[in-house]
């Protein structure tokens, strides 16, 4: 199972590290979790913010909890619904993003925690000091987007948002990754997630799903550039 020491993280990415595990089958059907005490020294956070995560994972249908016995996964890869999301090509998925994410934003505006913006904000904080360490961007960069959504409450935005950013943990997509971002491209990728939490910050709308929009744009270009090399 993912560990990590380096740094303390939050829940959000926490559960990232755990829903990647589930999904490329490391934790498989049925298996029990370690402990939440395990879990948090393997972390190194707090045991509420190891509880955070799984509750999250829980609300996905990822995993059940089980008073007195433990948390167990739910997962079945060989039941799973989202395979057309799982077999979508990189251009569709963005194209799917398109449509969900700038109005995840405007959503934000009206829904948002202050603790979650502030959480935003700390995600936020180490992508923009991993712009030459991407594995560290990119799972601050996938807990960022799935915060988005669920700043919404909406349990199905959530849900969808998961299937979308469970993809970009497999191998052709971590390949992807060392061949699109570099330290410019990064640097510019968290330009525009500090345009979208500002404009959350000021509760504008419109502001926040334009400039959802833009870094979507920007990730289209770099994958169109890719598909061409």
């Amino acid at each position: 199972m993912t560990e990590t020491k380096k740094t303390r993280i939050g829940s959000a990415e926490i559960a990232s590290l755990i829903r990647r595990d589930i999904k490329t089958g490391e934790l498989s059907a049925k298996e029990r979790l370690p402990p939440e005490r395990v879990l948090a020294e393997s972390y190194n956070v707090a045991r509420g913010t190891v509880r955070d995560a799984l509750n999250k994972l829980a609300e996905e249908s990822l995993v059940e909890i089980r008073a007195g016995s433990g948390t167990y996964v739910t997962f079945d890869p060989s039941e799973d619904t989202g395979n057309v999301i799982m077999n979508a090509r990189p251009l569709e998925l963005i194209d799917a993003r398109f449509a969900l994410e700038p109005h995840i934003c405007r959503l934000a505006v009206l829904h948002a925690r202050q603790n979650e913006l502030d959480e935003l904000e700390r995600l936020l904080e180490t992508m923009e000091n991993s712009v030459n360490d991407v594995p560290t961007f990119a799972s601050a960069d996938t807990a960022f987007h799935s915060l988005l959504a669920e700043t919404t409450a909406n349990s199905l935005l959530i849900w969808i948002v998961s299937q979308i950013n469970s993809v970009r943990s497999q191998k052709e997509w971590s390949n992807m990754r060392r061949v699109v971002l570099n330290e410019e491209t990064i640097a510019n990728y968290n330009r525009q997630h500090r345009d979208v939490l500002n404009a959350i910050r000021a509760r504008d709308p419109e502001q926040a799903a334009a400039a959802m929009k833009e870094h979507l744009e920007s990730a289209r270009l770099s994958l169109t550039r890719n598909a061409a090399t």
